[in-house]
């Protein structure tokens, strides 16, 4: 399909050729996929974004998940079951780097709530991250080694699970972090738990190991992500997206949206074909028209 993107923009008349595919957690009016192609001859510009269209439409059914997808305890019992470690498993729903508010509770709490996890002597499991500023503070008070008691998460995204409590070993503090600036390591049950003042994405080895943790030696590491970022997926023995709530949740259809121009795929699967008969479009020096003005 982006190989025809190319093709089009080769065609004589025509100067740039794109798909924009949208941002599909956005429940706005204006929100959708779109096939954009400008160049100085009108029939070479539409006939180049009808092909392109009929093909993303066409294609509509193929795309698919970079890696195996799951619910979370899913994940969990295939990591646990698995022979190899680290098992790594993307907590999609809330990953800051997709617009995610990055302090969902959700995950966590179900991580902390198996009892495989309980004792400290249980599978060795890494959870990058929730921010909890109050909690950062009290356990860099308290310092390495004292057991504390803190609250954190859900302070911008609330709506799946509130702010976690969780009582556990304070392992490392780190200062100086450019996105965190401040961040602990909570051992709860075999639990490690990074807690951070603002929120941080984990894309690096180095993102651990300054904390004093080992991913590579760790039965489990659940990072807030989507698709493995090259480093992380070079580490991973194997690994799972699970299918989490949250601001990006990739199951677009539990999103609920209720504003977007209806049909629209995949929210209704069964939708007839659309219009695909190309628009021209005002020159960026005359005022835009159209449904979307």
């Amino acid at each position: 399909m982006y190989a025809a993107v190319a093709e089009v923009e080769s065609l004589p008349g025509v100067t740039d050729a794109a798909i924009w595919v949208g941002y599909a957690w956005a429940d706005e009016p204006r929100n959708r996929a779109a096939v954009v192609v400008t160049g100085p001859d009108a029939e070479a510009v539409a006939g180049g974004a009808q092909r392109l269209a009929r093909g993303f439409w066409d294609a509509r059914h193929d795309f698919a998940f970079v890696a195996p997808t799951g619910t979370l305890d899913e994940c969990l019992d295939e990591a646990l079951a698995s022979e190899v470690r680290p098992y790594f498993i993307s907590d999609t729903g809330d990953n800051p780097t997709a617009g995610g508010a990055g302090d969902v509770t959700w995950g966590l709490e179900q991580v902390l709530s198996r009892p495989e996890f309980k004792d400290p002597s249980g599978p060795v499991v890494i959870y990058a991250s929730v921010p909890g500023p109050a909690a950062v503070d009290t356990a860099v008070a308290a310092g390495v080694g004292a057991t504390v008691t803190v609250t954190a998460g859900a302070e911008v995204d609330d709506r799946h699970s509130g702010p976690l409590t969780m009582t556990g070993v304070v392992h490392a503090v780190r200062h100086g972090d450019r996105d965190a600036v401040t961040e602990v390591v909570l051992r709860v049950g075999s639990v490690y738990v990074i807690v951070t003042r603002l929120r941080k994405p984990y894309h690096y080895e180095h993102d651990f190991t300054r904390l004093e943790l080992a991913p590579r030696k760790a039965d489990v590491v659940l990072v807030k992500i989507g698709y493995l970022e090259p480093e992380l997926y070079a580490m991973a023995a194997d690994w799972k997206m699970a299918l989490t709530p949250g601001g990006v949740d990739q199951d677009l259809a539990r999103l609920g949206h209720h504003r977007i121009r209806r049909p629209m795929f995949p929210f209704d699967p069964g939708m007839p074909g659309p219009d695909l008969t190309a628009r021209l479009i005002a020159p960026s020096d005359q005022p835009l028209t159209g449904a979307d003005e």
